[in-house]
């Protein structure tokens, strides 16, 4: 079975996707931009405050769906520079400090709307 998750709490999709879909008991969470979802935009100007911000969409989503960052079991991590490794790093590793989810990061070209990270993530229960 399948279950549409959707809250205003984080930004709306910016395209023809889900916020995140849940099925079989794993939830899997469109990649989340740093949008600042009270007002639609990226407010963020740094990789440190941009992270926080994804962080906050992806809990929202999380919360909606009855998970908790605890049920996280892969991230991926997309960098629209490698050298803001580190500053995303840093706040990563405040959100997840035991039992730590497999991750993988990447740099890429660019990401939708300039923002500096995006993040996509898959919970299980």
């Amino acid at each position: 079975m399948k279950r549409i998750i959707n809250t205003q709490n984080a930004p709306a999709a910016i395209g023809p996707y889900s916020q995140a879909v849940e099925a079989n008991g794993t939830l899997y969470i469109s990649g989340q931009l740093p949008i600042n979802p009270s007002v639609g935009k990226i407010e963020a100007t740094d990789i440190t405050s941009q992270t926080e911000q994804v962080f906050a969409n992806i809990n929202a989503i999380l919360k909606k769906a009855g998970y908790t960052f605890a049920d996280v079991v892969k991230s991926t991590v997309f960098l629209s520079d490698i050298a803001d490794f580190a500053g995303m790093n840093e706040v990563y590793q405040k959100v997840y400090q035991i039992e730590c989810p497999a991750r993988s990061a990447f740099a890429v070209k660019a990401l939708p709307l300039g923002a500096l990270v995006e993040i996509e993530t898959i919970a299980a229960k």
